[in-house]
């Protein structure tokens, strides 16, 4: 049976993995930096630690909202590779990066809000002096961050996964090392403490726009696209508005699903100090397995919006199932690794036996919740290949903001499970969320096929 079904799938398992291993290992360097950057904060002090839980859990919202938005530019540029058509390919990407400017200060605006009111938000107040500083940080690397993304979609789209693999890392270097310089600084360099890590964040993510940037404008690697980049005129609105179209949607499903669990944090912070450090080390590790699953989910979309641009849609459902096996055997392995070493994570961040205790519960329903995870990254970004993206986010604000959410204050705070009640909540919301783009794309491909 194994064996046929490998021979069944054979040629697609070896596409996708041949996208989406670069994917993969380009997002495997931003969880090391996550990991490094977490390990030296809590290393230098528990209260960094805490405060970073609750500035980078702020963060995440708008930046898996922004990464969302950029990621509806794959599907587009895939979809005109496909037909050949790469001056408009080119066009696009044009369009993708005034997008994503606007937008990025659009999120700078609503962040700044955030920060007015955060003396509000119930935080303990001694970590307010190291939450701020670090927030302001993060807010001046918006912008940066959200025009990588989309040369970095651009390249995905024309399954040039390579590159920004190559980039992420030489990034990623360059802030470990700034890391440990700033953080604990060593020599003649300054001992800046959780301010460290935030400056070698901001100066690594305009290192990687940099170099992209450069490639893009000043090399010939992509010259084929510049012509349509630069002399292809006309149809703005009608780029700008089928970027939204296809952008708002994901940004909005990603975003909500960052939400349930990074507006979790706030509750974390009404448990204790050592809870919001917990809910930092959890969430850092458990990008491990996220971030595998979105490697091969974005090979998953890249092949599908390539598939319906040349006009196979025969091929889809194959693409979908084999990306399925793939990361289903992925959700498989994450979940060995956790239950090995559930009782030993939090060392990796902090030497406190409090933080430590919370991590080893938390590590329970994470692991409960890996199969939700790949079967939802699955299918929605089988659903944002074939373009079917408005009903993703009304999935995702059942799933995460009216079942998710609550279900987490319930089991935390009226059932008194504390920290791993509120983890309990995240279980629910993401099986909820891959059973119903599981049926939707099943019913696309039903209706496609009728």
């Amino acid at each position: 049976m194994v064996k046929k079904v490998f021979r069944l799938y054979r040629d697609y398992y070896v596409a996708l993995l041949k996208l989406g291993i670069p994917i993969i290992i380009g997002q495997l360097g931003i969880i090391v930096v996550g990991f490094a950057d977490n390990i030296m904060v809590g290393h230098h002090t528990s209260d960094e630690l805490a405060a970073a839980a609750f500035v980078n859990n702020l963060f995440n919202l708008p930046l898996m909202f922004a990464l969302g938005f950029s990621l509806g530019l794959t599907p587009l540029i895939g979809s005109l590779v496909g037909r050949n058509q790469v001056a408009k390919a080119g066009h696009t990407l044009r369009y993708g990066l005034i997008a994503n400017s606007l937008l990025a200060i659009l999120l700078v605006g609503i962040m700044s809000v955030v920060y007015i009111n955060i003396n509000r938000m119930g935080q303990p107040e001694f970590l307010l002096p190291l939450i701020k500083p670090y927030f302001l940080i993060h807010l001046s690397g918006l912008v940066f961050i959200m025009l990588f993304n989309a040369f970095k979609q651009f390249a995905d789209g024309i399954m040039d996964t390579r590159i920004p693999m190559y980039i992420l890392l030489c990034g990623n270097v360059l802030n470990i090392i700034g890391n440990y310089l700033l953080i604990f600084g060593p020599g003649f360099f300054p001992e800046l403490g959780l301010l460290g890590a935030g400056l070698s964040t901001l100066l690594s993510r305009i290192f990687t726009l940099a170099v992209f940037a450069y490639l893009f404008f000043f090399t010939s690697r992509y010259g084929r696209f510049k012509e349509g980049f630069y002399r292809l005129k006309g149809g703005s609105g009608k780029q700008l508005l089928n970027l939204t179209k296809m952008g708002i949607p994901i940004a909005l499903q990603m975003g909500m699903e960052t939400g349930a669990f990074n507006l979790s944090v706030i509750m974390m912070g009404w448990i204790s100090a050592a809870a919001l450090a917990a809910h930092q080390a959890v969430a850092t590790f458990t990008t491990i397995g996220f971030m595998l699953y979105y490697g091969i989910g974005s090979a998953i979309t890249i092949l599908v919006s390539n598939a319906r641009g040349a006009g196979e849609m025969n091929k889809v459902k194959s693409i979908a199932n084999a990306g399925f096996h793939i990361i289903i055997l992925l959700v498989v392995c994450i979940v060995v690794i956790m239950a090995i070493f559930r009782q030993h994570v939090g060392y990796l961040f902090t030497d406190s036996e409090e933080v430590n205790e919370i991590v080893a519960l938390l590590m329970i329903p994470t692991m409960v919740y890996q199969f939700g995870d790949g079967v939802q990254v699955t299918y929605a970004n089988a659903l944002r290949g074939i373009g079917d993206v408005k009903p993703m986010a009304l999935i995702a604000f059942v799933s995460y903001f009216l079942v998710c959410l609550p279900a987490a204050y319930l089991f935390g705070f009226v059932c008194q499970g504390g920290a791993m009640g509120i983890w309990w909540g995240f279980p629910i919301g993401l099986t909820l969320a891959g059973i119903l783009f599981y049926i939707r794309f099943w019913y696309k491909m039903k209706k496609l096929y009728s």
